[in-house]
């Protein structure tokens, strides 16, 4: 079993920036992909970001260029760098780590983005 927790959410003005953070309970390094998903009020959860065990890494196009993930093998964290937020990314974001076919979620962290 696998826990998740996420922070770094919170309220910033249009144009801001965040870093969210993921830290896993076990090694990340078995993980065959880590992820970031987004559900904004009324919507489907959507994929932001993901990266696999071996670095390929892809992004959804309404965050290309703005949205980096990365991940930091020592910590069992993986980061979401978000620059040049907008309102439209104001959802509640969730890490997802892929073991297998098996699939670990944390709580999830609010970010607003707002003026």
């Amino acid at each position: 079993q696998v826990q998740l927790v996420e922070s770094g959410g919170g309220l910033v003005q249009p144009g801001g920036s965040l870093r969210l953070s993921c830290a896993a309970s076990g090694s990340i390094n078995n993980m065959n992909t880590m992820a970031w998903y987004r559900q904004a009020p009324g919507k489907q959860r959507e994929l932001v970001a993901r990266i696999t065990r071996g670095g390929f890494i892809n992004y959804t196009d309404a965050v290309k260029g703005r949205f980096t993930i990365s991940r930091e093998n020592a910590k069992n964290t993986v980061y979401l760098q978000m620059n040049i937020l907008k309102p439209e990314d104001t959802a509640v974001y969730y890490c997802n780590a892929m073991y297998g076919s098996t699939g670990y979620w944390g709580q999830g962290t609010q970010v607003t983005v707002s003026s």
